[in-house]
């Protein structure tokens, strides 16, 4: 990266990006959506033992687990997905 790019490069390091965490999901019927009340629980495809996904813009781009820091849910990175055509 010559220094250039290296400078078009810094220019994008400040935009904000969409960073979720995907727990697991499931599927429910309709029904079974607008009868959910507080207290509910929903059972998730995903075993507790597997990470979760990171995604940025909707894009996966790691694995981890599920970590407690000071009250606060976390996410220690376990895994980087690689790009298959990088």
């Amino acid at each position: 990266m010559d220094i250039r790019e290296a400078k078009n490069f810094s220019r994008v390091m400040d935009i904000k990006v969409e960073v979720t965490i995907q727990l697991g999901s499931c599927e429910l019927p309709m029904r079974e959506i607008v009868e959910l009340t507080p207290g509910a629980v929903l059972q998730l495809k995903q075993n507790a033992k597997e990470p979760v996904a990171l995604l940025v813009n909707g894009k996966l781009i790691a694995y981890g687990e599920v970590v407690v820091v000071e009250n606060n849910f976390g996410v220690k990175i376990t895994e980087l997905v690689g790009d298959a055509n990088a």
